[in-house]
């Protein structure tokens, strides 16, 4: 019988999912301690195949989509129920770490692990999910699979998109066999939860063990280049150059001041920079950089973009200069759903874990199934706020911290059943 204290007591076992995570670390690992495993290549085909030996051990069953998406499902009584479902991704970034999407994917199968040993049987199927090229590292756009997956990014666009050697997603999946039958979009979910280290230092700056998420942060990403004229650093006076890199200095540091205008979530950031002709003794002649703008009120978000427009266009004006800015990807502010949220919260303390809500400044899978389903996230502290970097780390006893809250919110949602 599944009685109120048995599930009540009910934990994962921290020390099998920690080596769960370093085990699957080793597939791709690096001298840092990280890991380099990009989507669908040869090391991410083997990372899926561990990942799917460990769910087929499990007695999951095994569902691939067109773009690769892997469904791992518990059955559940009730067959007319749609799953409740938890995942992330396994791709990383050239110098990824052990945890990012790692353990979102090793958390579900732990939570099902743990829900076998004890017998216990759910209304709801309970599936975990590992999504294509999340990071976007070697294919764009990222969050592939599941934006294929909720419409929102079109198959085709996705087979068509190519890495830096010409090799194109379908023909890739295809050689790892990875290229499933099923349509995406077609798989039913019923809820979604992620559990994900945080990749910032909120939470280990205020001492807290997990992070109740009701939002993701919205984004927009821009190239502009300012266009000078190339001349001699020696002979052509200061009064009468046309720089394109001072000027374009000028606006990378009005997109870091508009995010300061806008505390404490404005976000601004140049993270790419190219000079032509790059020569020592040249007076810069074009300057090409990223914008990346970021808030989780839809109206800041327009009122920040609204400033770099009229600021690019005041300089432009002054200097007499041209400035090209275009918009290449936004994705508006995501709000989960409050019963999810609110669970999550919940679960967190009744299980005597000290709690915070963090809205998300990365973008997640979670944003995707947001759109289809009720969705949920929740974060757990890294060391120093670290990730996308092979020093990447967590503490033991907070990813089994965040595993049990997964556990408790999808016990929640998918209902175990009284014998």
């Amino acid at each position: 019988m599944t009685s109120a204290s048995l599930l009540r007591d009910l934990r994962v076992r921290g020390d099998r999912l920690c080596q769960s995570l370093l085990e699957l670390a080793q597939i791709g690992g690096t001298l840092k301690g990280g890991v380099c495993r990009l989507a669908l290549t040869d090391l991410d085909k083997q990372g899926r195949l561990w990942v799917v030996e460990k769910a087929r051990r499990l007695g999951l069953e095994i569902t691939i989509d067109q773009i690769g998406n892997t469904f791992m499902r518990r059955l559940g009584k009730n067959l007319q129920l749609a799953p409740i479902m938890t995942g992330s991704h396994i791709d990383t970034q050239p110098t990824g770490g052990k945890y990012d999407g790692n353990y979102g994917v090793l958390a579900g199968l732990e939570v099902i692990e743990t829900l076998n040993e004890h017998g216990i049987q759910t209304q709801a199927p309970i599936e975990v999910v590992f999504w294509t090229n999340e990071e976007g590292s070697r294919f764009t756009p990222v969050m592939m699979g599941s934006g294929v997956f909720a419409g929102e990014v079109s198959l085709d666009h996705a087979y068509g998109a190519s890495d830096i050697e010409g090799k194109k997603v379908k023909d890739e999946l295809q050689r790892i066999g990875f290229l499933g039958e099923q349509i995406p979009g077609e798989h039913p979910c019923g809820a979604y939860f992620e559990v994900h280290i945080e990749q910032g230092p909120v939470l280990e700056n205020k001492e807290k063990v997990i992070g109740v998420v009701p939002a993701v942060m919205g984004l927009r990403w821009f190239d502009c280049i300012v266009h000078g004229f190339e001349a001699h650093a020696g002979p052509t006076p200061m009064d009468i150059r046309v720089d394109a890199l001072q000027n374009a200095i000028n606006i990378m540091q009005k997109v870091v001041g508009i995010a300061n205008e806008f505390k404490p979530h404005g976000r601004g950031t140049v993270g790419m920079v190219q000079v032509f002709p790059n020569s020592r003794n040249v007076i810069p002649g074009q300057v090409q950089f990223s914008i990346d703008i970021r808030h989780p009120d839809s109206a800041i978000l327009e009122k920040m973009t609204s400033l770099l427009r009229k600021y690019i266009l005041q300089i432009s004006s002054e200097k007499s200069i041209v400035i090209d800015l275009k918009e290449v990807s936004y994705f508006p502010p995501c709000n989960f759903d409050s019963d999810c949220v609110d669970t999550i919260r919940r679960a967190a303390i009744e299980l005597g874990y000290s709690q915070m809500d963090v809205v998300s400044g990365a973008g997640h899978d979670a944003i995707y199934m947001n759109r289809l389903a009720p969705t949920g996230m929740i974060f757990i502290p890294c060391k120093d706020g670290v990730s996308h970097n092979e020093i990447e780390d967590a503490k033991a006893e907070h990813i089994e911290a965040g595993a049990n809250v997964l556990l408790h919110s999808m016990l929640a949602f998918a209902k175990p059943v009284n014998h």
